[in-house]
């Protein structure tokens, strides 16, 4: 008889959705992807979603009849009791009944969540943060995701909205973000804020290596860290600054939630230890109390999203 223990896990992405069939060790045993073309509605979407679940399991030796349950992980904000993606303004999903939907195809127990949220408890369970009690992981990307962990399950509010930390204001009436607010953490702390600050920088210093020898049209996070390995010292001052924006939000996070381990990821975590340690010694000197929480990188990549959704199940 065939372990009835297996999950499926969904990552809902603006450019793939990725599903993969994930053990109840949250070991990720098989995974497969589709392009989202979210402009075909939702209802196309859907069924795409719904085809690979069956690809997947089937690819791997299983059929729907021997998944215990499907999760989701959702950009944007999540309705995780009613199972409604209230809004996912990328791929242009509102108020879709997607747990319902799911439900109707296969008939076995189906969870939602942000995708950030699913992402911390993917690195809780298998990851970076895994044996840790309490974290909170942080995606340094396009935006600042966050999602928090405590005692091992996901804290999503009253309202399953909460873990939103890019959104708390480090600058009062500062520069603006995307979700509508002003001086938000995810306007400083994000690959798109360190961006921005590079590309002024380079304007106000034309002899500088990012002005003279990068295209500031097509300027990526990669190529500060380039600019300033390079010897340009305008390139490290923006890092450097960068860096302490880091620091500011993270010190809020962990004054707040004394979190046994803060977990790195996104694009701007791939440079390691060059930016993980110097984070980490400018956090300590702004945190109140909290010396004892860890600094780590994450370790799952992309499959910390599919491999959180699918332990939604085991969350419950």
């Amino acid at each position: 008889m065939l372990d009835l223990k297996h999950y499926l896990g969904i990552d809902l992405g603006g450019t793939n959705v990725a599903i993969g069939l994930v053990s109840a060790e949250g070991t990720l045993l098989h995974k497969d992807s589709v392009p989202t073309d979210s402009h075909r509605g939702y209802q196309a979407v859907v069924a795409d979603m719904i085809a690979l679940c069956k690809k997947v399991a089937a690819d791997s030796g299983f059929t729907m009849a021997d998944i215990a349950s499907i999760g989701i992980g959702s950009p944007g904000h999540c309705d995780n009791a009613r199972g409604v993606i209230v809004f996912a303004s990328n791929i242009g999903f509102y108020d879709v009944p997607i747990c319902d939907l799911f439900h109707a195809a296969f008939g076995i127990p189906i969870y939602l969540n942000n995708d950030a949220n699913c992402a911390a408890l993917g690195e809780s369970v298998s990851g970076a943060a895994k044996d840790a009690p309490s974290s909170v992981t942080i995606t340094l990307g396009t935006g600042v995701g966050g999602g928090i962990i405590i005692d091992g399950k996901i804290m999503s509010g009253a309202f399953g909205g909460g873990g939103e930390v890019g959104h708390m204001s480090i600058c009062f009436d500062g520069e603006p973000c995307p979700c509508g607010g002003r001086g938000c953490w995810e306007a400083y702390a994000s690959a798109t804020g360190l961006i921005r600050q590079a590309k002024i920088a380079a304007i106000y210093h034309p002899t500088s290596l990012l002005a003279t020898q990068y295209d500031l049209r097509q300027l990526n996070g990669k190529a500060v860290f380039d600019a300033a390995d390079a010897g340009d010292q305008v390139a490290q001052d923006v890092i450097d600054k960068y860096l302490r924006y880091v620091a500011i939000g993270l010190a809020n996070v962990i004054n707040i939630l004394q979190p046994d381990t803060i977990v790195l990821g996104g694009g701007i975590s791939a440079q390691g230890d060059k930016i993980l340690r110097p984070i980490e010694a400018l956090t300590r000197k702004e945190i109140f109390g909290s010396f004892y929480t860890k600094f780590v990188t994450a370790t799952l990549g992309n499959d910390a999203g599919i491999i959180g959704a699918a332990m939604l199940g085991m969350d419950s």
